[in-house]
């Protein structure tokens, strides 16, 4: 009977359902009262009549904090569940059958002041905010206090507890709404966050395009100019190893000549070979390097003021936005648009 007297409680007065009984879509229930009261402290802006919200509103329930929705009958358009007011009853005939034979034991389990043994306690004491007995009152240490019926009072704090647990509830609602929103706010963070770490590494991932381009278009003249002396050089080195041939043969033919005893064959072909002799151990046809033709150092770059702006770089100010707009977006397209209007580099060193 205890568990079943549990179940039958209202999680709202505390006390077992009073008729009618509603049953909340979620399946749990509530006395109408109770559940009249957390809809008029959830929507306190709703229009009443006779002390009922009359249009649709919503409200959670005290279980589960499910939210119920509600029609323009209001808490009326809940369904009663009959079947709990059935067990109530029942529940009522059975405790007030079993509670005959044992009313003395409800006698000696009710209240008794404790400075008066005998006495039971049927008085509040409002000055000190306790119950008492009729006796502490008359001759006792309330005599001078102010008192109220017991029966008054209990019915007046409990109903000031259920308006408080009520809007409590009501409370409750609006700091879970608030959870909510603040979730959603985090959620927007992040996703803010992503977004503007996306479009950040754009910018850059742009700006280091720019700096590739121009990085080979440097390298392209870097390695033009090194073709070009490397292939004049070979050039020049293939015209001194002709020469140095030939020099060379006319040397052998010069040993061979003089070794020829016949004083007329030699005079008739030495003629022709002191002609090449002079013209072999002549390189004045042949052209010579200039001093310093091999150095590169003309295509030398500082890159101290682009690395002092580089450095620079820095999230936007609100005056600087307006500025870029004003100015068509040429920050924009320095720094993040197109290849075609990247900063140029300094001119080489001489």
């Amino acid at each position: 009977m205890d568990n079943l007297e549990k179940q039958l409680i209202c999680p709202i007065c505390l006390e077992t359902f009073t008729k009618p009984v509603v049953i909340l879509p979620c399946q749990h229930n509530l006395c109408r009262k109770c559940a009249n009261d957390i809809f008029q402290a959830s929507n306190p802006y709703l229009p009443t009549r006779g002390g009922s919200v009359t249009s649709g509103g919503r409200f959670r329930c005290p279980s589960c904090r499910h939210e119920v929705v509600l029609d323009r009958h209001g808490v009326y358009g809940l369904q009663r569940n009959l079947l709990v007011e059935n067990i109530i009853d029942m529940f009522k005939q059975e405790s007030t059958s079993s509670a005959k034979p044992a009313a003395p034991e409800r006698t000696e389990e009710q209240a008794m002041c404790q400075e008066h043994k005998e006495e039971k306690i049927n008085i509040y004491c409002v000055t000190h905010s306790v119950p008492t007995c009729s006796m502490c009152k008359v001759f006792g240490a309330h005599q001078d206090c102010e008192v109220a019926p017991l029966k008054s009072m209990y019915q007046t704090q409990k109903t000031e507890l259920t308006d408080g647990i009520a809007m409590m509830v009501g409370n409750n609602d609006r700091i879970q709404g608030i959870i909510s929103q603040l979730k959603e706010t985090c959620q927007t963070i992040e996703e803010n966050g992503r977004r503007q770490k996306s479009q950040l590494c754009e910018k850059f991932d742009h700006l280091y395009a720019i700096l590739e381009e121009r990085k080979r278009d440097l390298s392209s003249k870097v390695v033009a100019e090194q073709e070009e002396k490397l292939n004049y050089i070979r050039g020049l080195t293939k015209k001194y190893k002709e020469h140095l041939e030939q020099s060379c043969k006319t040397v052998e033919t010069g040993i061979q000549t003089l070794e020829e005893p016949e004083m007329a064959v030699f005079l008739q072909t030495v003629k022709g070979l002191l002609k090449r002799t002079g013209e072999a151990s002549s390189t004045s046809h042949l052209e010579k390097v200039e001093q310093g033709y091999e150095a590169m150092d003309h295509y030398t770059v500082n890159f101290w003021r682009e690395g002092r702006a580089l450095r620079s770089i820095d999230f936007i100010s609100d005056d600087e936005d307006e500025y870029e707009e004003v100015d068509g977006g040429k920050a924009e397209a320095e720094v993040g648009g197109g290849a075609s209007t990247a900063a140029p580099l300094p001119s080489p060193a001489p």
